[in-house]
C-alpha cells in the first residue's frame, strides 16, 4: 500500500485529517517521484540489456540447468519472464511500494516454478543476477532505492 493510501486509510480509520507528519510524508513521496520516474526509465530502457546480462552471469554460475539445455524455446520463456519481473521492479519503483509485487502473485509463481520442475534454488540466483545486472546500471543513490524490489522477489521465491 503507498504512503498516500496508507495516510488516509489511516486517518480515515480514525475519523480525522491527515497529520502534518503524513502530510509531509505525502510530500517527500511526491518530490521524490521524479527520481522515481527517472530510475523506472534507466530499467526500463535497458531491459533488454538486463536480462541478457543477468542470464548470462546465471549460466556461467548454473551451467548445467533447464534455460540452458538448449532449448531455444525453453530459454526464450525464461527471458521472458525475467523480463516481466525487471518491469514488476519497476512499477513498484514508480509507486514505491511492494504492492505491484505483491499484487502479481509471487506466491503463485512459485507454486507454478514449482510445478513446472523449475529448481527455485536456481531461479534465486537468476533473480539475483538480474538484480546485479541492473544495480550495475545505476548511481550509489539509486542502487538503495531499487535493491530492495530484487530483494523482496529473491526471499518470496526461495525454497
Amino acid at each position: 500500500m503507498s504512503i498516500i493510501t496508507q495516510a488516509i486509510t489511516s486517518a480515515d480509520r480514525e475519523a480525522r485529517y491527515l497529520n502534518v507528519e503524513e502530510l509531509n510524508s505525502i510530500r517527500d513521496f511526491y518530490e521524490g517521484g521524479q527520481n522515481r520516474l527517472r530510475i523506472a526509465a534507466v530499467l526500463s530502457t535497458h531491459e533488454r540489456q538486463i536480462v541478457q546480462k543477468g542470464s548470462q552471469t546465471f549460466w556461467e554460475r548454473c551451467p548445467v540447468t533447464p534455460s540452458n539445455s538448449g532449448n531455444r524455446t525453453f530459454q526464450a520463456s525464461c527471458m521472458r519472464d525475467q523480463g516481466w519481473y525487471v518491469r514488476l521492479v519497476t512499477y513498484a519503483i514508480v509507486v514505491g511500494d511492494i504492492e505491484p509485487i505483491e499484487k502479481s502473485g509471487i506466491k503463485g509463481a512459485k507454486e507454478m516454478y514449482i510445478s513446472l520442475g523449475v529448481p527455485l534454488r536456481n531461479l534465486v540466483e537468476c533473480m539475483r543476477c538480474l538484480k546485479e545486472a541492473a544495480l550495475d546500471l545505476l548511481s550509489l543513490d539509486d542502487v538503495d532505492e531499487v535493491a530492495p524490489y530484487f530483494d523482496y522477489i529473491i526471499q518470496g521465491m526461495k525454497p
